[in-house]
């Protein structure tokens, strides 16, 4: 078997091998727009092809910007199009791929790579683990009404209700540069968030927005009328308004957009498909228990591909030092780090002292954007601890400032 890069050229075989691979046809694009794939980077994508020259399996890579805790930019692969064609399963072509990607990533110097998982129990095996997670919330209309805050704001805390702008409702072929302009100043401030490139807007690659199909979306405007958030939405089935993203610089204009689309009239319930763990908008309803979750899943699976690298690009909120002992089985990789922070900003460097923490290399990626304790995966039995105060030291230091959120779909 051979693995090989692909160019330009090979567009319609790696199309057509990756949908056979999960029993799919290509469908013709919708009108007006483009194809999910219009976004890939060919000269970022494998094809395992059979000694005779047959492609049996595909696997490829975005050029994404991923943000770190401490609104810290940083390039990452983002994994995606990996099928093997059910004729060839089990038979070690997945692991080559994998494992022939790695390799690439790194020669390319890139230190992170991410991907969502089809399916949960195929990428832990290969150094991947969720990191930031997401939710669907739906409140039926009768059930809507909004509590009267009880805080007041301080310096500290500023009020998060009190909104002094305006909703405006557009098409979405009216307001592809305000979607993506306001989801760019969203996503560099966003923990755990990836950049859409210009050419996904341009060529309508993946999930609504970004796709060109028929969407109303509730512009909101700050008071001196620059747009700072949105709803994009459609009425998916009878009386179910569903809200396919809602972004927003921060929580007043989150709480004024869902206010506008719950008070939507001729709709029995609101779905909000992607909401953080942990979001205030359930508090914020005079019945808590008027926000159903559903859909509670991992969404951003993470992969350190250089440790060292990794951890001291991310910004830091507490001091503190650790010795990490990291095992990465698929690469056969292992090593012993001391992790030292101080004033925001971390060390990493090799050490024969005695571990703190034992952990495998995709323990870490689901603790590395602060999504997911260290004490958590202790509890698990996935980490293992060496001293006390090990893991709850290890929860403060790999905090972040908020809660990582990834809404991007590829």
């Amino acid at each position: 078997m051979e693995i090989r890069s692909t160019t330009d050229q090979d567009l319609d075989v790696f199309v057509d091998t990756l949908h056979a691979a999960f029993g799919r046809f290509p469908e013709p694009p919708p009108e007006g727009g483009g194809v999910w794939w219009s976004a890939f980077e060919m000269d970022r994508n494998l094809l395992a092809m059979t000694a005779d020259g047959r492609p049996v399996g595909t696997a490829g890579a975005y050029s994404f910007e991923l943000t770190l805790p401490g609104e810290i930019l940083v390039p990452t692969a983002g994994v995606t199009a990996v099928g093997v064609l059910p004729s060839h399963r089990r038979q070690g072509v997945l692991s080559a791929m994998m494992r022939h990607q790695l390799t690439e990533l790194r020669a390319r110097g890139e230190f992170l790579s991410v991907l969502l998982a089809s399916e949960a129990l195929i990428y832990g095996r290969f150094g991947y683990g969720p990191a930031t997670y997401t939710q669907r919330l739906t409140v039926p209309r009768h059930q809507a009404a909004f509590a009267l805050p009880r805080a007041r704001s301080t310096a500290d805390a500023p009020a998060t209700v009190s909104d002094t702008g305006s909703v405006e409702v557009l098409r979405r072929a009216e307001c592809a540069e305000i979607l993506e302009e306001v989801y760019d100043r969203y996503r560099r401030a966003q923990p755990g968030a990836l950049s859409r490139p210009h050419r996904w807007w341009a060529s309508g690659a993946g999930h609504p927005p970004v796709s060109p199909a028929p969407r109303y979306v509730a512009v909101h405007r700050d008071a001196d009328g620059v747009p700072d958030g949105y709803a994009v939405y459609s009425l998916a089935e009878p009386d179910t308004l569903k809200v396919d993203e809602t972004i927003a610089t921060d929580d007043a204009v989150f709480t004024a957009l869902a206010r506008f689309v719950l008070g939507h009239d001729l709709v029995s319930q609101v779905v909000f498909r992607h909401v953080p763990p942990e979001h205030p908008l359930r508090w914020q309803l005079a019945d808590f228990r008027a926000g159903q979750v559903s859909e509670d899943t991992d969404w951003l699976w993470v992969r350190l591909l250089d440790v060292p690298r990794a951890l001291t690009a991310r910004g830091w909120f507490t001091d503190g030092a650790l010795v990490l002992d990291v095992d990465d089985p698929f690469l056969g990789e292992h090593g012993r780090y001391l992790l030292t922070v101080r004033d925001s900003k971390a060390d990493c460097v090799p050490t024969d002292r005695e571990p703190d923490l034992s952990l495998d290399v995709s323990d870490l990626g689901s603790v590395y954007l602060g999504g997911t304790a260290p004490s958590t995966l202790v509890r698990a039995g996935h980490i293992r601890a060496h001293r006390p105060g090990a893991a709850t030291l290890a929860d403060a230091l790999f905090r972040a400032e908020r809660s990582p959120h990834c809404l991007h779909w590829f």
